[in-house]
């Protein structure tokens, strides 16, 4: 019988020890939009006609396009590399801008 399988830490590439405590994680983003942006002047139909012709037009994959609205990862970090993820992704400080 053999023990777990070394891992690595999808963060900084370091082995992880196996007794040492590491985490697992999924982190999935999801591209979304409330409202088409209204400049066009036309109706919501002709809106969303207008942006799929210039989609289909565009110089991106279908691929690429899927890429930007949907993205997935899971894996494994070690304890450093745990609180580097949390700091970033908790809130922030003060009210952000919109960008």
């Amino acid at each position: 019988m053999s023990g777990p399988r070394p891992k690595t830490c999808d963060a900084c590439g370091r082995g992880i020890a196996p007794s040492a405590v590491y985490y697992r994680f999924t982190l999935v983003l999801e591209g979304e939009q409330d409202v088409l942006d209204p400049s066009g002047g036309g109706s919501a139909g002709e809106d969303l006609a207008a942006l799929l012709k210039q989609l289909e037009e565009g110089p991106e994959s279908p691929q690429e396009l899927e890429d930007q609205v949907h993205w997935e990862r899971s894996g494994v970090v070690c304890s450093a590399c745990r609180s580097m993820v949390v700091r970033t992704l908790a809130a922030p400080p003060e009210p952000a801008r919109p960008h």
